[in-house]
């Protein structure tokens, strides 16, 4: 993290802890197969009262809900990978991440993206997109 961060007007979110909290989001929550790691990244990530909008779904709300639906994921494609599709994108107390998902070294069976709302170093709110990959086929959702 750099010294020289960037502040938004009226915010108290830099863009460096956005930007954190969103490859956190991806790689330490959703990317993590191990439930302990897993569990700490969730504790540092999100708020207590944290309002997930997962694609297709339901709204998932505290981070005991979105760790039991993380774990679900994680337990539909064990060996498949998350890796960022792209850099974060930064716009004061929000920021957007691009993803891609599937089997490692191959290409993405999904991709799709994360914004999130951040406050107070950790995010408040989160909405995920998610599209199929050209010629891959989709976890269940």
């Amino acid at each position: 993290m750099t010294t020289d961060r960037l502040r938004g007007p009226d915010t108290d979110t830099d863009t460096d802890t956005v930007a954190a909290l969103l490859r956190r989001n991806l790689l330490d929550v959703f990317g993590e197969p191990d439930p302990e790691r897993r569990a700490a990244a969730i504790a540092a990530t999100y708020s207590d009262d944290v309002v997930w909008h997962e694609a297709g779904r339901q709204v998932i709300r505290g981070r005991e809900a979105l760790a039991r639906r993380a774990a679900e994921l994680r337990a539909q494609a064990p060996d498949w990978v998350f890796s960022p599709d792209g850099p974060v994108s930064v716009n004061d107390d929000l920021g957007h991440l691009g993803f891609r998902f599937g089997p490692p070294g191959q290409p993405p069976v999904v991709t799709g993206m994360d914004i999130a709302h951040c406050r107070d170093g950790v995010i408040v709110e989160l909405y995920t997109f998610v599209t199929e990959a050209p010629g891959g086929a989709a976890v269940q959702q």
